[in-house]
């Protein structure tokens, strides 16, 4: 140690004056070689008179020079020494001072003797206490550090050795830099200029560092700090105080730990992003690799076992976060450890098991190889493996390795991974049972959605449907086709309020009804009212019953649905279009131009307060029709008017396929796993050519029957259906004679040839007929009859100017591609 300013030069004053505590520096051979006023005060001796002198001269007679020498001999052997010695002050008469000695060094690295002395007023044991405790707190529990104004340490008391860890002669006359960590000892030491340099104290300054007994763990200190200054204000140094505060800040750190686990864990109900959470929250805080292995069956919301789980059972890598870059990841992986697993051992006894791989046996690559080729690779040295479970159900494995961290897991480290697990747990077997119930709603959701759309040749169909994702479910968007009659098709898209089974059984029973109505023929506003009515009277049934969540559940899913219909015609080329409350369809022309129709919006379904208005539009052949949902256009939040115009975008955006055309769709409106369900129905229109279609205005004579059925065999002979002459003969009969028997001039008969035979007569009346069955002894009642039973369907429907009465047959193979045979 570089003996200190303060003790050297005579007449100077130090830390040690301001104690009253006499200070004397002594070199290798006894000679005193450092003087401090206060050794002047006590013995007398100025120290220009001192100095060079030897040690022996100041004591009181022969025989106490004899104990000093054994005072000697035993420092030598201790590296110190204290108690009482009679000395002689300057003016003969004797004194008994509380002596302590210890070991210094000077500069050059030369052992030198440091003395301290009072004089002992009480008994020497008592004085040499009072000496040494009070004014300098050397058994204190609190460390104590006394530094000169170059932040060097003067002295240091027993606390702060942590029982020879680190003994004083590794501090004294060192700068904190040079003795704690690198990067800790930094940090204090800028505290600890700022306090000299400004004079203001500095109180619980925390700083953490390896413990000093176990380096490869960390421990966390609490110091105050104080300049110190004599009585005429000049500076000495600092003084600090240090309170070892390890046990309280691991406490902290681990409920900081938890409480961050409990805000970051769990913010999904899905099992992969809450494992993977799980992991995100461990490292690098906890451990420095971390895997987490679910049963298969987790996974897929299956029922977990209610037990420990024995043999091997089969895991899935569900997530892995690792420290290391290069660290193999396994995520996605099967894994079946071994039953002498840590894993397994731990599935099978439900506890949790720490090990050091440093103790590990040499069988241990067998179990896990994968693993063990790891461990020298990143110095893997510790491995903890926790049981997942929840509601006593074991859903799988957490293994938490530690390499960088040097420290082992130990039993706090093994109760709080207990701890992070089990909130995790929780939070996994949530994300499970959520993944049940999404999963059985998207079956029930799958099967009430068409699973294959109606081919024909008057329409080009695609779709796309995407379910809600977590955490909002599935809901009701639905789409259809729906063939009608007179090569008609029905386009329909609809969606549902909510979301959850509620909503995926409302929608279900909404499009079996829009089936049914379609059937009826039934025009787009009038099947919309007769919708309107029945949401109307479902929404008042289930307010009738008791009141509940599921019922409002389900009341609500039917209140405020919204609908689009649209009727195709494929001889006239003109669609028909209807709305409740839901957004226009997009047109895309030839050219690429795209408009959205001005469609009279309607209510949404269930309020009943307004009528629907349908709209006729021309769509030319090659014409594109986009149905949708509002969760196509609001997707990411976006405007309404925003999200039409990067639709008409994508539809403008010339591609050869309806499928790509989906594609381009979905790519522009679609950043993310959608909020809301959307649904999406593309169609190009494809108009029947004009030999595809006959027609002919029938009189309102009875005898126009026979030359109505002629007409209709010829144009079957030019299309090469002859086989079907005899039916047709019969139902162009009965449909033309009860047109005029019981209908109203005009008359028309039209015969449409496409993936079947179509026959329609229309007049101007609003009669409907029925099917009877009449009794043997009628003479009539059984043309219908015979209608129904020749062809494949028969029925009615309504125009503006009347009704028609139409009856479709099929045909052989060879002519349904729309061509007649050479």
């Amino acid at each position: 140690m570089v003996v200190p300013e303060e003790v050297v030069p005579e007449g100077s004053v130090g830390l040690f004056d301001v104690a009253q505590i006499a200070v004397a520096v002594l070199d290798a051979q006894g000679l005193i070689i450092g003087w401090t006023r206060s050794a002047e005060r006590l013995l007398g001796y100025p120290g220009k008179d001192i100095l060079g002198q030897h040690a022996l001269a100041l004591l009181n007679r022969p025989e106490a020079r004899a104990t000093a020498l054994e005072t000697a001999k035993a420092c030598q052997a201790q590296d110190g020494w204290e108690g009482a010695m009679a000395v002689r002050h300057r003016d003969g008469r004797p004194l008994t001072v509380a002596v302590r000695v210890f070991a210094v060094h000077d500069a050059a690295g030369r052992r030198q003797w440091a003395v301290l002395a009072r004089e002992a007023h009480e008994t020497p044991g008592s004085e040499l206490s009072r000496m040494m405790i009070a004014p300098l707190l050397t058994c204190s529990p609190v460390g104590v550090v006394v530094m000169d104004t170059d932040l060097r340490y003067l002295w240091v008391n027993d606390v702060l050795t942590y029982g020879g860890a680190l003994p004083r002669e590794r501090r004294l006359g060192r700068r904190p830099s040079e003795v704690l960590p690198i990067g800790h000892g930094e940090a204090l030491e800028g505290e600890l200029w700022r306090v000299l340099e400004t004079g203001v104290p500095v109180l619980n300054y925390e700083y953490v560092a390896p413990l000093p007994t176990d380096p490869s763990r960390k421990g966390a200190w609490w110091t105050s700090m104080f300049r110190l200054e004599d009585s005429a204000g000049r500076v000495l140094g600092v003084w600090a105080m240090t309170v070892d505060n390890t046990d309280r800040w691991r406490a902290r750190e681990r409920l900081a730990l938890l409480t961050d686990a409990s805000a970051r864990i769990g913010s999904t109900l899905d099992v992969v992003r809450t494992a993977e959470e799980l992991a995100e929250v461990s490292v690098p805080r906890f451990a420095d690799v971390v895997a987490v292995d679910l049963l298969e069956g987790v996974l897929q919301g299956g029922e977990p076992p209610p037990g420990p789980v024995g043999g091997s059972p089969g895991l899935r890598r569900t997530a892995q976060r690792s420290i290391h870059p290069g660290y193999a990841d396994r995520t996605g992986e099967t894994l079946r450890p071994l039953p002498a697993s840590l894993e397994a051992r731990c599935l099978r006894d439900g506890v949790a098991m720490a090990e050091s791989l440093a103790d590990s046996t040499s069988s241990r690559p067998a179990e896990d190889p994968a693993r063990e080729a790891q461990v020298p690779a990143f110095g893997i040295h510790s491995v903890l493996v926790v049981p997942v479970r929840a509601r006593e159900a074991f859903l799988g494995v957490a293994i938490f390795s530690r390499s960088q961290r040097p420290e082992p897991f130990d039993q706090d480290d093994v109760s709080l991974a207990g701890e992070l697990v089990a909130r995790a747990g929780v939070c996994l077997d949530n994300a499970r049972r959520f993944t049940r119930e999404r999963k059985a709603a998207l079956a029930l959701q799958q099967n009430l959605l068409p699973r294959v759309l109606p081919a024909g040749t008057v329409l080009d169909v695609a779709s796309r449907y995407f379910p809600a994702d977590a955490p909002n479910e599935v809901g009701g968007d639905w789409f259809d086709v729906i063939p009608l009659s007179g090569a008609r098709v029905a386009l329909v898209v609809g969606d549902v309020v909510g979301h959850g089974t509620h909503a995926a059984a409302t929608m279900g029973r909404l499009r079996s009804a829009v089936h049914t109505l379609a059937d009826l023929d039934l025009p787009p506003e009038e099947l919309l009212a007769h919708l309107d009515d029945l949401v109307s009277s479902l929404v008042e049934q289930e307010g009738a019953e008791a009141a509940g969540e599921e019922h409002q559940a389900v009341a609500t899913s039917l209140l405020g649905a919204t609908c689009l219909y649209a009727v195709y015609d494929p001889v006239s080329r003109r669609c028909t279009l209807a709305r409740a409350g839901h957004p226009p369809p997009a047109i895309v022309m030839a050219d690429g131009t795209v408009t959205f129709p001005d469609l009279p919006a309607g209510p949404p379904l269930g309020l009943g307060f307004l009528p629907f208005e349908a709209t006729e539009l021309e769509l030319p052949d090659g014409t594109l029709l986009a149905l949708y949902t509002d969760g196509l256009i609001e997707a990411s939040g976006q405007d309404v008017d925003v999200g039409m115009s990067r639709l008409a975008e994508a539809l403008a955006h010339p591609v050869p396929t309806l499928d790509d055309i989906c594609e381009n769709v979905v790519d522009a409106l679609q950043s993310g796993p959608p909020r809301d369900d959307v649904a999406l129905l593309i169609a190009r229109t494809h108009g029947l050519d004009a030999d595809q279609v006959a027609s002919w205005d029938v009189p309102a004579d009875p005898a126009a029957v026979a030359d109505a059925r002629d007409l209709a065999v010829r144009k079957l002979a030019d299309w090469g259906l002859d086989e079907l002459q005899f039916t047709t003969e019969l139902v162009v009969s009965e449909l033309v004679t009860n047109a005029i028997r019981y209908g109203s001039a005009p008359i028309r008969l039209r015969l449409i040839r496409q993936t079947g035979l179509v026959c329609e007569v229309s007049d101007a009346s609003n009669t409907s007929p029925r099917l009877r069955h009449a009794r043997t002894t009628d003479e009539g009642g059984r043309g219908l009859f015979l209608v129904a039973q020749l062809t494949r369907r028969w029925g009615t429907r309504s125009t503006r100017a009347g009704k028609i009465i139409w009856a479709e047959q099929g045909i052989p193979d060879p002519a349904i591609s729309g061509e007649s045979p050479k």
